[in-house]
Parts: structure tokens; C-alpha cells; sequence
């Protein structure tokens, strides 16, 4: 048996880019880690692999406890991780979630070429810097009251169609249409409502951007086709998630868990897998919570893409239906949801609570939750890359319900901290350097931002790309590269 030791935590190989830390002690399950052995390499140098090790400790857990190739430390559980709960005698984690829920993607198709674009990249960058609120704090594109926040948490991408932010075909191309059913305002607290009601549609901070991307490579032309992507052609990718909003009811639920399910975090060996038991009221609330938050983030990232429309429209002096900026897809990877998975050796149907923290849903081909305009090719799935590499489109491939509960990456996967980042590189360097060798125009509020993205700090996407592709959890459609990009 093929072994590889990572700081005292041994993993067997199962096969092929598939390792496993056997179960033991008080673990329920084995943990999994898809990966090359490159990667691995990669992995072990932080808590990944003892975080994952540790999330097998979770009630209702079933089959295995996965981290995906891009997984890297995270709050308790890890960033790229998955963990499936039992709906009926597990529980759901907030930790296993993230505070920023529903951080996620989407990518808006155009019909400009990248040779309509050159030349005019400061004059768009600038424009966009200019009319897209970005940073720490307030300040979004439109400020409605208390009441427009309850029904955005409640009706999704749905209250934006309603109020001119978006139109019939965004619903139809965002996961779940936009919104998240037993969505509940009131399990939101009036703080996190505070917090949210001056950032809709803003990108925040951190590792948040919008960029300006052209398709360098199609590598399935059927799938291609049924995208609308095509080689040359600008793409806009927008990756931010729920604000002050999500992260505060992050934290009012985990100070919550503590308090009333004392008893299960006491087993735990990690405090900051706080769970609460299913069918608990704290559970339910929870949920219902969550899920309101999840429409809060799908509505931040559908005002800024419809603003994007309105900014290029000045600066190509067309309107946005001409340049035929539609949504591809817009699609969470922050998130727990409740889903019916077959499990086991006996082939059982049960309903489990999938906690997704830095992984992307990937449903196959013929999977009645894929979007029907996608449903014959499969789900689209975007992997965004660091400023100076390429972001790739892939589709929900063939083994993923078998293999990951029917997901794959969520990105590179960060090698460093932010802080680590800030010691090594300079913003301004790392801006410069790419404007110089890779034609890349970047604008952020800070140059410690950029700093603490610059590409040297990710794994190598390529290699995240291919161990998906080649366990068939993701395929490969087609390849992105930046032209410009704004962050906060």
C-alpha cells in the first residue's frame, strides 16, 4: 500500500488522486483528500489535513469527510472541505459553512472580442473602480430600508427583478433561480440586518474582485457551445459574498450553539465546529437564517453585474443587450444545503445536511437540479484563479455524486496567509508587474490588497483543474486569463 506521511497524519492512497486517513479513535468515518501527491505536498504544510481528521468527529457524517485539491486551513472546518450530515440524527455546522455565506461566482458573457478591449483597459478599469462600491464598511449601489432588507433576504434575485436590477433570464442562470426556499428574515438578527442594509451590492474586501477576462482556451466545443463561450471573447467574473450581513449571522449562531448545545461541543475536538443537532429549534432557525443570507448574497452579486452592464454601456457607447452580457451561471461555495443522496452499501436514500466551505456545487448531465438551459451538458462550475493566472469554467462531471456528494474545488486555494502575504510582497510591485509582463490592469483600494493576493500566494489553479478533471468530479470547458480587475 502507497502511503504518504504528512507531519504525523498518514494518508493510504485509494487510488489515483484519492487519499484517505483511516478511521480511528472517536472518528465516525474515514476523511478524504482528492489530490496529486504535487498538492499534497502543499496541503500538509497547514492544518488542512488535522481540521478534516477532525470534522469526522460531527454527528450524522456519512461516508466520509472530503477535502477537495484546492483545500487549505480554514475556521475550524477547512477552506475546500465537505462534510455531509445527517438531516434527521446529525447536525449542521455554521463553522462548516463559513462567515461569509454564499461567497461565490458568477461569469457574464459578452459578444466583445479581446480586440475590442485593448487600449481601452485603464479607460475600463477606472470606470469600473469608479461605480462599483468595493472596501471595508458601507456604502452599496442602492440603500434601501429595513423593510427592502427583509424582502431581499426573502424573495432573492426575485425583489432585484422587481426592482429593475435584473432581468427574467438572471433567474433562470443563477443556482437555485436566486432563491433559497424556507429563507426566514426574522432568524436574522437586527444587528446583522444593520450591518447588511448599507452593502447590497458592494464587493467587500479580502480575496473579493470583479474581473474583466478573455477566453483563451475551449476545450470541450459541444459543452463550449451550450455555455456560449467561445476563444477571444470578454467575460466579466464576479466573486464576493453577504457582507457584514452573513458574517454576523455566522456569528450569532455559533454564540448561540455555545450556549444551548454545550453538551455537543464538549465532544467535539475542535470548538469551532459548533454545531447545532438536527431538528433542534436552533438547527431550524439556523437554516432558515442561513438560507435568507444566501439570498442577501445572490442579490449583492446581481446588482453589481447589472451596474457592470451599465458601465460598459458608457464606455462602448452600446447598450449592454448589444454586447449580449448575459449570465452564464452564478453559483455558491459557501453554503449547506439539504439534499437527497444515495449512500451506502445497500444503496439508501437519505436527506443529508451538505456543508460545501470553499467547494462548488457540480451537478452531472441529466441532474433535474441543473439549470434546464445546462440540464443535458451538466452544471456549470466556475474556478476562479489569482490575478496572474488563468480562471477556468468546468462542468459538473460524471463521478461526482459518487465521489463528493456532487462537488468539486471552489478556486487555487490560498499557500499563505494574508498576513505572510503582506511580509513577502509589495501592492504596488505586484501591480506593476503585472501590467508590465502580462498586460494585466489591476485598481484596489489598498496596495496591502493586492499584496495579500498577489498570484504567488495560490496553488498552482492548473494543477487544482486537472486532478478535478481527471477524477471526473469537474471537467474542463474552457480557460480564462485577466485583463483588468478591481478589488476592495
Amino acid at each position: 500500500m502507497t502511503t504518504f506521511d504528512a507531519n504525523g497524519i498518514t494518508l493510504e492512497r485509494v487510488r489515483e488522486h484519492v487519499w484517505e486517513i483511516p478511521q480511528e479513535g472517536d472518528m465516525r468515518v474515514p476523511a478524504r483528500v482528492l489530490a496529486s501527491e504535487a498538492l499534497l505536498e502543499e496541503i500538509k504544510e497547514d492544518k488542512s489535513l488535522e481540521q478534516i481528521t477532525n470534522t469526522t468527529h460531527l454527528p450524522g457524517i456519512t461516508n466520509h469527510a472530503i477535502c477537495m485539491p484546492d483545500t487549505h486551513q480554514g475556521y475550524g472546518f477547512p477552506v475546500g472541505g465537505v462534510g455531509a450530515l445527517d438531516a434527521e440524527d446529525g447536525c449542521i455546522s455554521p463553522g462548516a459553512v463559513g462567515y461569509d455565506i454564499n461567497c461565490g461566482v458568477r461569469m457574464m458573457r459578452t459578444n466583445l472580442t479581446y480586440d475590442e478591449i485593448q487600449g481601452r483597459e485603464e479607460e475600463l478599469v477606472d470606470s469600473l473602480f469608479a461605480n462599483i462600491p468595493s472596501g471595508l464598511g458601507g456604502g452599496g449601489i442602492v440603500e434601501p430600508g429595513i423593510d427592502a432588507v427583509d424582502e431581499i433576504l426573502a424573495r432573492g434575485v426575485d425583489w432585484a427583478l422587481e426592482n429593475g436590477h435584473a432581468v427574467e433570464e438572471d433567474l433562470r442562470h443563477c443556482e437555485d433561480e436566486g432563491m433559497r426556499e424556507g429563507a426566514d428574515p426574522e432568524k436574522v438578527s437586527q444587528k446583522a440586518k444593520d450591518r447588511g442594509k448599507n452593502q447590497i451590492g458592494s464587493l467587500g474586501s479580502g480575496n473579493h474582485f470583479l474581473e474583466v477576462q478573455r477566453v483563451t482556451d475551449v476545450f470541450d466545443a459541444g459543452v463550449g457551445e451550450a455555455y456560449g463561450l467561445e476563444e477571444d471573447q470578454i467575460v466579466v467574473l464576479i466573486h464576493c459574498g453577504s457582507r457584514g450581513l452573513g458574517h454576523q449571522t455566522c456569528n450569532d449562531y455559533l454564540r448561540k450553539i455555545e450556549q444551548q448545545h454545550k453538551g455537543l461541543l464538549d465532544q467535539l475536538p475542535d470548538k469551532e465546529l459548533a454545531a447545532a443537532p438536527a431538528g433542534s429549534q436552533l438547527a431550524e432557525d439556523y437554516y432558515g437564517a442561513m438560507n435568507a443570507a444566501i439570498n442577501f448574497a445572490w442579490v449583492n452579486r446581481q446588482l453589481i453585474m447589472h451596474r457592470t452592464r451599465r458601465v460598459f454601456e458608457r464606455v462602448f457607447d452600446r447598450s449592454w443587450e448589444s454586447m449580449d452580457m448575459h449570465l452564464l451561471y452564478d453559483v455558491a461555495h459557501n453554503i449547506a444545503k439539504k439534499e437527497t443522496h444515495t449512500v451506502g452499501e445497500d444503496g439508501e436514500e437519505r436527506e443529508l445536511y451538505v456543508h460545501r466551505k470553499g467547494a462548488t456545487r457540480a451537478f452531472p448531465a441529466g441532474h433535474p437540479e441543473v439549470p434546464k438551459a445546462y440540464r443535458d451538458v451538466g452544471q456549470p462550475v466556475i474556478i476562479p484563479g489569482s490575478m496572474g493566472a488563468g480562471s477556468y469554467v468546468l462542468r459538473g462531471g460524471e463521478n461526482s455524486m459518487d465521489l463528493t456528494f456532487g462537488s468539486t474545488a471552489h478556486g487555487a486555494g490560498r499557500l499563505m496567509s494574508r498576513t505572510q502575504a503582506k511580509n513577502e510582497y509589495w501592492g504596488g510591485d505586484v501591480q506593476q508587474d503585472l501590467e508590465d509582463q502580462q498586460a494585466i490592469y489591476v485598481k484596489a483600494q489598498s496596495g496591502a490588497t493586492i499584496a495579500e493576493e498577489a498570484p504567488g500566494v495560490y496553488k498552482d489553479v492548473d494543477e487544482v483543474v486537472r486532478v478535478s478533471d481527471e477524477l471526473g468530479i469537474g471537467d474542463k470547458v474552457a480557460r480564462t486569463f485577466p485583463v483588468c480587475n478591481i478589488k476592495g
